[in-house]
């Protein structure tokens, strides 16, 4: 098959081995790895994601999702439930760099395992990945359909453990953001708020599968904010939370973007130029490789060039800049 660049409505050109994950998607190739190698594989690539090293997502991807796959012929519960938090990685990756179509397909496969392993942590965390997707292609009514029933199925368990209250937790975060971008102010803030309350239950550090944390709800307050255009709540939220709190350079990084992107809504370019150049230097591709962030890094440089920091933040997305990260 010919290589070739895939490209963003934004513009922005995605590495060529995406394709190579994108034929995967319809014919997986022969695992290289045996089946007992997924755990190790899966730690890579969330390693991978978390550290903002996008570059090498799609070739470690295709490798982890063959073996996945391969692991679980005999359809056990555990090793379905392992190749649905694989897929799941999968589509938040692919949500990141704006690829709804292959994320949208990788979500659906993280469900049908989820599904077959009946694990309600898996089936929770597939349906957070379809439902992002959803709402990015503007399905905000099926979005929260989906989270809705997942918010349901894992409420019915009584939360037992503390990766379930954790995910639960995750749920409401997911539930609340999406309301918040159908315009649903009552129960964004209602959702935003029970999560808090179950939040507060957790460990200060992400355990197990779900990684919410009473700080991750705070993240999630910002986003809340933002998307009902109430930018100085989005900065107060956001000003409430410290980088420390976050124990990833990517979630680090979107601390200050979603910062930058409540900044900019105020209509404070000198405080979004900050935030996006805070963000890159936790992981360029928090500002680089997510279309929406970067539009506003081009749009801020065109329209306030003498602002403090934009010099800066212009070398930053310039060619040369683009070409070392991506």
């Amino acid at each position: 098959m010919r290589r070739r660049s895939l490209v963003t409505a934004a513009g922005l050109s995605v590495p060529a081995s995406l394709v190579s994950l994108d034929t995967a998607f319809a014919a997986m190739p022969s695992p290289k790895q045996p089946p007992s190698d997924v755990p190790r594989q899966l730690r890579r690539a969330q390693a991978l994601f978390d550290s903002g090293r996008l570059t090498r997502m799609p070739q470690v991807l295709e490798e982890l999702l063959a073996t996945a796959e391969a692991a679980a012929e005999d359809r056990t519960a555990a090793a379905c439930a392992q190749v649905s938090h694989c897929y799941t990685l999968a589509s938040h990756y692919l949500s990141k760099i704006a690829q709804y179509r292959l994320s949208g397909q990788a979500a659906d496969r993280a469900r049908t395992w989820a599904k077959l392993s009946g694990d309600p942590l898996a089936e929770g965390a597939s349906a957070r990945a379809l439902s992002i997707v959803l709402r990015h292609r503007d399905q905000a009514q099926d979005a929260t359909l989906v989270t809705r029933t997942a918010l349901n199925r894992i409420e019915a368990t009584g939360l037992p453990t503390p990766r379930l209250t954790a995910m639960y937790a995750q749920m409401l975060c997911t539930a609340a953001y999406t309301a918040a971008r159908a315009g649903d102010r009552d129960d964004a803030h209602g959702l935003i708020a029970e999560a808090g309350r179950s939040a507060r239950a957790l460990p200060a550090t992400p355990h197990g599968a779900a990684t919410i944390t009473p700080a991750a709800v705070g993240l999630y307050e910002v986003g809340v904010h933002w998307a009902l255009h109430d930018a100085g709540a989005a900065v107060e939220a956001g000003q409430r939370l410290h980088p420390t709190q976050f124990r990833s350079p990517e979630r680090r990084g979107r601390l200050h973007t979603d910062l930058a992107r409540a900044w900019w809504q105020w209509g404070r370019p000198e405080q979004t130029a900050e935030a996006l150049l805070s963000a890159a230097r936790e992981a360029r591709t928090e500002v680089l490789g997510r279309p929406s962030i970067r539009r506003i890094a081009v749009d801020l440089v065109r329209q306030h060039p003498q602002a403090p920091g934009v010099r800066d933040l212009s070398y930053l997305i310039g060619a040369r800049s683009t070409a070392r990260q991506m």
